[in-house]
């Protein structure tokens, strides 16, 4: 990039918040089409959090019916029926029979987000499904299939991060170059707890600690790491190449199969980039940490907030100021950093449910559609492969969907 248009960009750090045109369309319109009536399946914390979010959102939906197989999360699910008319199932069946109702949030456990999201499409339903999409790559692939033979239905997975303003002004700066060539990603979700939760009187493990079991699951990669590991597709419109993982259950020996601390190394040949991504349940020191390393800065990501380092060179330039880009000064912290984004912004899930309305009142594809999960999917089916096999794995050709 010719150094006085990266001066002139430097703005995007002082002018305030730029977003993304896709993000532009995702929320940004005036007028409401219809409200859409809207089921739950799966009651969950994610269920019940997606639907606190839907109840705030008055004028795009209409929550009608919740559905879970365990009767207690059933009388938790009470806590969103605001004017006692949400109707209770137990069989997701009875509520896709339900002619009224247009969509349904599928927050299910992995194992069988796969079997509901077709059972949904076929009874003519738009769909958000949580991540991961499916359990493995051959689920992916099949409802890919599935959902081109629908067109006219939607179908959005859960990665929110692809709508936080944050995450969409991180991708304007990497499209723009303020990082130069990125080599290096570093990526972690750790926590210093089992992940376990009690079982209630007359339920069995498996249906309360699911995320424990092979059978159920897909373990850190699937509940945790696939939220980076799809930013990182996204960003850079790729996906890895090769896949490196190790892993075990190396502290909780409580009778667990999904392994408490994994790492896995990613290799995306066509940008040059190595990608680290681990998890451990044994140590919460860097909790969420998510880093990417160019020549020409680092950006170092929370949740909700960001800050750029730029190398030596790149601050100099930063910090030029004359009268052809009429940029302010930049405020940078005690380590030479700089935030990206001083706005704040709202939770994830309401820009993507956000998108979701809109994308079914204008039959429109939302920016996490069925391809970008099913690769995601792919993604973390291979890290789990390479993870209990401690080798390595290649992407597939059929993988490349599009």
């Amino acid at each position: 990039m010719k150094r006085r248009n990266f001066i002139r960009q430097s703005g995007l750090f002082t002018a305030g918040l730029l977003l993304h045109q896709q993000m532009l369309q995702a929320y940004s319109f005036t007028e409401t089409a219809k409200i859409i009536s809207i089921g739950i399946i799966g009651c969950g914390d994610r269920g019940k959090g997606l639907g606190s979010v839907i109840n705030n959102m008055p004028e795009e939906f209409q929550l009608k019916s919740v559905c879970d197989v365990l009767p207690f999360r059933l009388e938790q699910a009470k806590i969103l029926d605001k004017y006692n008319n949400i109707r209770y199932e137990k069989d997701y069946r009875k509520l896709l029979d339900d002619k009224t109702i247009d969509a349904v949030i599928i927050a299910t456990p992995l194992y069988n987000h796969y079997e509901i999201a077709v059972a949904a499409i076929k009874a003519g339903k738009h769909v958000y499904l949580e991540k991961t999409m499916t359990y493995n790559a051959k689920q992916a692939l099949e409802l890919v299939s599935l959902k081109k033979e629908n067109p006219n239905l939607v179908l959005q997975v859960g990665h929110q991060y692809r709508y936080t303003p944050l995450y969409f002004k991180v991708k304007q700066m990497i499209d723009s170059g303020y990082l130069g060539k990125v080599t290096q990603i570093d990526c972690r979700w750790d926590r210093n707890a089992n992940w376990r939760r009690t079982v209630p009187a007359g339920y069995t493990d498996q249906q309360i600690n699911w995320r424990m079991y092979k059978e159920y699951s897909g373990g850190l990669p699937a509940e945790l790491l696939s939220h980076q590991v799809d930013f990182i597709n996204w960003a850079f419109n790729t996906h890895p190449d090769e896949i490196l993982g190790t892993g075990g259950v190396d502290f909780y020996k409580d009778g667990r199969e999904t392994f408490d601390n994994v790492q896995t190394i990613l290799r995306y040949n066509k940008e040059g980039m190595i990608g680290n991504f681990g998890a451990t349940c044994a140590n919460e020191k860097d909790g969420y940490l998510f880093k990417l390393k160019g020549t020409k800065g680092t950006i170092e990501l929370l949740m909700d907030e960001g800050l750029f380092y730029p190398e030596k060179q790149t601050r100099k330039e930063l910090e030029t100021v004359d009268g052809v880009t009429g940029a302010s000064k930049i405020e940078w912290n005690k380590d030479g950093g700089t935030s990206i984004l001083k706005e704040k912004s709202k939770d994830g899930s309401w820009y993507a449910l956000q998108e979701f309305y809109k994308s079914i009142t204008t039959n429109a594809t939302p920016v996490s559609n069925v391809i970008t999960g099913a690769k995601t999917a792919c993604c973390v089916h291979l890290m789990n492969k390479a993870i209990y096999k401690n080798g390595l794995e290649k992407w597939q050709p059929e993988f490349n969907l599009v």
